[in-house]
């Protein structure tokens, strides 16, 4: 039980990766904190975190990209367990579109979600977390290699790897640590409803199509204290997708 008395919270912990990794912790012990802008999703999460094991499950409705809404799931964490140990900044949002069409307020609608998100929670963490504390950030594979239509989303995740290298330096004095996973396809609706997968423009063969769980069991590692001399690593998660020619 590597999260027993801990507390994490998890964003965009709805659906998909984030519900896959609040599951994961609650298995192994953890109270979690439930985060997503949806309240139908969160409903649904709730009695699927407390029948992986939770010992307590909050579920909070929080827009990433509103700093104040963030600050609102941190201060309630606190006050309802007292502490924070791990935080997950999964939450994310696509675009899809072609570059000349973007608009200014598209960017930052991705970026607020997926880039300031993220800054949000790390910040709080670090005014709040104790020694021991750890931040994992759900990046993309499109950080490093990416496709048309996607360049908020690929340029956001490329961000939060520099975010995550940034917070694990001025993380290391307070014995924070910071890192990052780069899932690739992965089954979640955000994969089956990308445009350029259903037209064939990004090719996809089943045996390279990972699950929520694979992203989760990764997340759990860096996040407990197995991890303990792990800080600022980049791990991809993608099934080996990147290295073929």
């Amino acid at each position: 039980m590597r999260f027993k008395d801990k507390v994490a919270i998890v964003t965009g912990s709805g659906s998909g990766i984030g519900l896959a990794v609040a599951k994961r912790l609650a298995s192994e012990g953890a109270r979690l904190v439930l985060a997503d802008y949806n309240q139908a999703s969160l409903d649904a999460a709730v009695p699927a975190v407390q029948a992986a094991g939770a010992p307590d499950v909050w579920p909070s409705l929080c827009n990433v990209s509103l700093e104040k809404q963030v600050q609102a799931t941190v201060d309630g964490a606190l006050e309802r367990f007292g502490r924070l140990d791990v935080v997950v900044n999964n939450a994310g949002l696509m675009q899809f579109k072609p570059l000349e069409q973007l608009t200014g307020d598209e960017w930052l609608r991705v970026l607020n979600v997926d880039l300031l998100g993220a800054f949000y929670f790390t910040k709080l963490a670090f005014l709040h977390m104790k020694p021991g504390g750890a931040i994992v950030n759900v990046a993309s594979i499109h950080a490093v290699e990416t496709s048309p239509l996607v360049a908020p989303y690929a340029a956001a995740k490329a961000g939060l790897l520099s975010l995550t290298r940034s917070a694990s330096l001025e993380g290391k004095a307070k014995g924070i640590r910071t890192n990052a996973v780069l899932p690739g396809a992965i089954d979640t609706p955000m994969l089956w409803e990308n445009p350029n997968v259903r037209s064939g423009v990004e090719a996809l063969n089943k045996a390279d199509v990972g699950r929520p769980e694979d992203v989760a069991a990764v997340i759990a590692y860096l996040a407990s204290d197995d991890a303990a001399f792990v800080q600022g690593a980049e791990v991809r998660i993608d099934g080996g997708r990147l290295d073929q020619l």
